[in-house]
């Protein structure tokens, strides 16, 4: 981290817990920005994944056996 961020970080603790939550959501929702490049490969991907899944060509496990593997403890 640099000294600018920390010297934000330690500034920002005399904020109340308000202030605090409102910059917290504005540097949180700053980073989830639509990226249109990777929403256009995640679609591209997606497409391919039908379109093996419809051609037979891609294995698939039933959602059951997928949830009863799940290790819950």
């Amino acid at each position: 981290m640099s000294n600018k961020a920390r010297q934000i970080l330690e500034d920002s603790f005399a904020l109340s817990p308000l202030e605090r939550a409102a910059i917290a959501e504005g540097l949180l929702s700053s980073l989830d920005r639509p990226d249109p490049e990777m929403d256009a490969l995640w679609a591209a991907e997606a497409e391919a994944r039908i379109v093996a899944y419809e051609a037979g060509s891609m294995a698939t496990t039933p959602a059951d056996e997928v949830l009863a593997s799940i290790d819950l403890s």
